[in-house]
């Protein structure tokens, strides 16, 4: 299969494009709570408890994601921050199942679905 895809992310939410179909074919909100500040008494674990549940709850968030790829040989993952880059590890590290995919990674600012679409054709060269 030669299908390309693309995939905008952060923790909040993931967009996934399918280059060939020139679409948004799935758009997965995260369920990963925003990172509190932490001062003064912790109650309930503290902070370190919540970075061991908050890394489950991105690890599950990014399996989610890996699942909805298929079998795309070439992938594009964009995104504003670090997600981009713990998605690109966590491929890497699956590497049975994507081994022999091309990807690549670029950072770019919050898009709308459409910008995602166009973005994701233009890399890949499709009209």
């Amino acid at each position: 299969m030669s299908d390309k895809v693309g995939i905008w992310i952060d923790h909040k939410r993931a967009v996934i494009v399918s280059a060939s179909a020139g679409r948004v074919t799935t758009s997965l909100d995260s369920e990963v709570p925003a990172h509190p500040h932490f001062g003064g008494e912790q109650v309930g674990g503290g902070e370190k408890k919540y970075e061991e549940r908050r890394g489950h709850d991105l690890d599950r968030y990014y399996d989610e994601v890996i699942n909805y790829l298929g079998d795309a040989d070439g992938l594009l993952i964009l995104g504003p921050g670090e997600a981009k880059l713990e998605l690109k590890a966590r491929l890497d590290r699956t590497t049975k199942t994507h081994a022999g995919r091309t990807i690549e990674v670029a950072t770019t600012d919050r898009l709308t679905d459409p910008q995602i679409v166009a973005k994701v054709k233009e890399h890949f060269g499709i009209d």
